[in-house]
């Protein structure tokens, strides 16, 4: 009996052994909901989650709150002027990533949550010591492009030929592989926001950047909102286009999913009767970027494009393939076929409306319309 029991253990410690570090430490039982909370603020704009340390982060414009996963608040960081978007955990530094936009300024950065000193409500984004942020220039160059040549930069709007690729800012943001990859250091990749201009052709790819972020912390510079700084790479390590037919608003979640090892970009529809409109595509992660040519740009030009995954809902007009499933307002991969995506409300509480962000667990179908379903 003795040798029997040590002869299970060394085959449970090796099996654990055999699985990656992440999925030993993630608990198998997690909650069905995860209550954000109800916040005076903009309404639930992302989510990330630590499954090792038991946290769930919510983006709600201009606030992000940390909670446990039975919806306690832990802390918040309060003060943001632009507009704090997607969110994604990085396993590899503890710390979370956020999109971050001034858009009156020109500036878009990545906000970078060292959230183990997030401790307390109400913490001040420039003067507490929680948050850095790194500019990407890219994102600068393309939204304040002079596309008709007139001289004028047009500023935040949608009517005009400005910004290039129809390009808004940015959102989607999440960590993964080099696309074609499974597996491999994780790059740090961020989707454009995409203007709903029905007027102009050259809005109809989302835009992705890949940046391997290893040597970031020379760029990281604590907030300054009033004088927005430009520290950060003068240039992404890669830019890639995939055609979804025409979004509002580009790719408003960005996520890498471990368990189909694909792409997921959720999206809200389009305004363009040519396109199918979908409001869910995946990326096949399978496949490497293709040299094509960028089609409805003003010049020629050829980019790195990316394969629509071949499932789901089919127009054959177009040749795009998608879904139709929420996760504009959060989505967040396990990697085991398990996913949180959040729904958006709100509440009126003593006369002042706040917005709420509830966090509910699904699990991978691959069926259309949408290919997740909740676990209740």
């Amino acid at each position: 009996m003795r040798v029997a029991q040590l002869l299970l253990a060394t085959l449970t410690a090796s099996a654990l052994l055999a699985l990656p570090a992440q999925a030993a430490d993630r608990p198998s039982r997690l909650p069905a909901e995860v209550n954000g909370g109800a916040w005076p603020s903009g309404h639930v704009q992302g989510i990330a989650i630590d499954q090792k340390k038991g946290f769930m982060y919510f983006s709600f414009t201009n606030l992000l709150v940390k909670t446990d996963l039975a919806g306690k608040p832990v802390g918040s960081v309060t003060g943001f002027t632009g507009h704090l978007g997607d969110l994604d955990f990085n396993s590899r530094d503890g710390r979370v990533y956020g999109s971050l936009e001034y858009k009156a300024a020109k500036s878009f950065y990545i906000a970078i949550f060292d959230v183990d000193r997030i401790t307390s409500l109400d913490m001040n984004a420039e003067t507490s010591d929680v948050v850095t942020a790194v500019y990407l220039k890219d994102v600068v160059d393309d939204y304040s492009a002079d596309m008709n040549g007139d001289g004028v930069f047009d500023g935040d709007t949608a009517k005009t030929p400005d910004h290039r690729y129809g390009c808004s800012g940015i959102d989607g943001v999440a960590f993964g592989p080099a696309f074609g990859k499974r597996g491999g250091g994780d790059k740090l990749t961020v989707a454009y926001g995409i203007y709903a201009n029905a007027d102009r052709q050259d809005n109809d790819y989302q835009v992705i950047l890949q940046y391997d972020i290893k040597q970031w912390r020379q760029y990281e510079r604590p907030l300054t909102q009033t004088e927005p700084h430009t520290s950060g790479p003068s240039r992404s390590d890669g830019k890639y286009f995939v055609r979804t037919g025409n979004t509002t608003y580009g790719v408003q979640n960005l996520e890498y999913d471990g368990h189909t090892g694909n792409w997921f970009m959720a999206a809200y529809k389009g305004v363009k009767p040519q396109f199918p409109n979908y409001s869910f595509f995946m990326i096949d992660g399978s496949k490497p970027a293709v040299i094509k040519p960028i089609e409805g740009q003003p010049q020629p030009e050829r980019g790195k494009t990316l394969s629509l995954l071949e499932r789901g809902l089919h127009d054959q007009a177009t040749g795009i393939w998608g879904w139709e499933f929420g996760g504009q307002y959060g989505l967040a991969s396990l990697d085991d076929g398990r996913y949180y995506v959040a729904q958006q409300g709100t509440v009126v509480e003593d006369g002042v409306t706040k917005q709420t962000g509830l966090a509910q667990l699904h699990r991978w179908t691959g069926k259309a319309p949408a290919p997740f379903e909740r676990i209740q």
